[in-house]
């Protein structure tokens, strides 16, 4: 493990991904970029940023590599920071014929793998060959604009290998605005980070019905409670989900102006249809594909999971939300 990290590569185009590029350069004095459109890579060596997505954080072109080809980013790297939406990552995955076995696999992918219903982590030990101890999940409240603007920010580094989550939090992952705690509680936290995002569209539907600031005070713990049952069915372990490693993400999500799920939902409670709400987000609300998923998983658990199901009546089978959201009111405590 000496040599670990090694060679970085960031994985993906978008603003999480732009984030961690900025967080990673912190420390590192180079990385390796894979985007899969090359007019994007040119734009990104003339501006000298982003050119889609936080374009006022700038780079040294100098201290990147970028890559058009995945499976160049991957032999060139030994580690590999996914950061691609959920819903592409088995079609960027497709054109990778380089093996990963022996790579390090670190998931900021808040999301879970469409059609296959299986944790990124899950989609890599199984698909890939990838070591369970050698893959790492980042989770914790981070929004890429607010890394981008250097606001505090505390996230969890997350391995069943609690000596590589401790040298990436203390040397990559840590900067004087970025302060990382370490889990060994991967599948949990994972699942969480999934969990989220579908209690944030909830949030923004409510929101957009126009429910106040008492009615979330009261949403969130439900949804907190609702979290627990179901990560505690799936994944029996010790675990307190009210600590801020598992609770700050939700609530911030569920919050934020910033969170592309919340205001997602909250076109949904406007009125807006689900089709067009996509296209105006601009976006991928990663909860939207989260629904389908976990109402799915829990077809085997059977967990009770009232939100989740109001949430999938609204968007999968169009039930009016301010008739499902009424009926969701009165099981609240």
């Amino acid at each position: 493990m000496k040599n670990f990290p090694g060679k970085i590569a960031i994985m993906g185009g978008g603003s999480w991904a732009t984030a961690l590029a900025k967080i990673v350069l912190y420390s590192q004095p180079h990385i390796n970029w894979y985007m899969r459109r090359p007019d994007r890579i040119e734009d990104f060596k003339q501006l000298k940023h982003n050119p889609a997505y936080l374009p006022s954080v700038t780079f040294d072109i100098s201290r990147i590599t970028f890559y058009d080809d995945i499976n160049q980013a991957v032999e060139k790297s030994d580690t590999l920071i996914l950061a691609t939406p959920s819903p592409y990552l088995k079609e960027h995955l497709s054109k990778m014929t380089v093996s990963l076995k022996r790579k390090y696999v670190i998931s900021a992918i808040k999301g879970v793998v469409p059609d296959e219903n299986m944790l990124i982590n899950e989609y890599f030990i199984r698909n890939y060959g990838v070591h369970r101890k050698n893959i790492i999940v980042l989770t914790g409240a981070c929004h890429a604009e607010e890394i981008a603007m250097e606001h505090l920010s505390y996230q969890t580094v997350a391995c069943r290998d609690l000596k590589k989550a401790k040298k990436l939090s203390e040397t990559i992952f840590s900067t004087s605005y970025l302060h990382s705690s370490c889990s060994k509680d991967m599948t949990g936290l994972e699942y969480i980070s999934v969990l989220k995002n579908i209690y944030a569209i909830a949030s923004g539907v409510c929101n957009g019905l126009k429910y106040g600031d008492n009615f979330q005070a009261i949403f969130i713990p439900n949804a907190l409670n609702e979290m627990m049952r179901f990560v505690n069915r799936v994944d029996p372990k010790k675990r307190n989900i009210a600590s801020a490693a598992y609770l700050s993400d939700l609530l911030v999500t569920s919050y934020s102006s910033f969170s592309r799920n919340r205001v997602f939902g909250k076109m949904i409670g406007e009125g807006i249809g689900v089709n067009a709400a996509k296209v105006e987000l601009g976006m991928v609300a990663e909860g939207y594909y989260a629904v389908k998923c976990i109402y799915e998983i829990n077809e085997r658990y059977r967990v009770d999971m009232p939100i989740l199901n109001a949430l999938y009546s609204i968007l999968y089978e169009k039930k009016i939300p301010t008739i499902e959201i009424r009926k969701l009111t009165e099981l609240f405590k």
